[in-house]
């Protein structure tokens, strides 16, 4: 067999490499605070409260901006142009709502008394859904840099233009899959 086909197969896109470090790194942080939000809240003085329905409505939203990168990563490979930029853009739209939801929920939460003033549990939903909604803003970037491709340069379907936009759906899942994981812990470790 021919060893630079082997060695060229074996390898992994540098890139790829680089995201799949970052989140690893981005897994481990958030491990950490729900770590120490289990130490924290183990002390004593936790002050529990119900979610705001807008939260819910957060997940939906990643949910289906993973569902539209996926389908929208599928028109890149299939050459359908049309459809690939309006699911670009669909995906941005959809996680500018999902800042909109979360925004509308932190105001629900002070309108509840709940803020960073004040105990702790507050402080630490702030703190794990606030991080990542830079996180997202990362991801919306990545969307925007997406979408500037699309509608203002040739269309392009290389490989080296699906594995970019691979990337941006990598982390768009990352990012909403986390999402998921932060929001179960929030609802149900009280």
């Amino acid at each position: 067999m021919n060893t630079s086909i082997t060695n060229k197969r074996n390898k992994i896109h540098a890139q790829k490499f680089a995201l799949w470090a970052a989140m690893a790194s981005i897994g481990m942080m958030f491990a950490a605070f729900l770590s120490a939000y289990i130490v924290k809240q183990a002390s004593g003085n936790w002050l529990e409260f119900s979610m705001p329905t807008t939260f819910f409505v957060s997940t939906l939203l990643v949910i289906l901006v993973s569902v539209a990168l996926h389908f929208t990563g599928g028109y890149l490979k299939n050459s359908s142009v049309k459809n690939y930029k309006t699911g670009v853009i669909i995906s941005l739209i959809l996680a500018v709502l999902f800042i909109i939801s979360q925004y509308t929920s932190w105001n629900t939460l002070v309108e509840r008394g709940i803020d960073l003033k004040g105990n702790v549990s507050g402080s630490f939903l702030y703190l794990i859904t606030g991080i990542h909604v830079l996180h997202v803003l990362g991801g919306i970037v990545a969307l925007m840099i997406s979408a500037v491709y699309a509608f203002f340069f040739p269309f392009d379907n290389s490989a080296g233009k699906r594995q970019k936009f691979d990337l941006v759906v990598n982390y768009w899942h990352f990012v909403d899959g986390l999402w998921i994981v932060l929001f179960l812990f929030l609802m149900f470790y009280k």
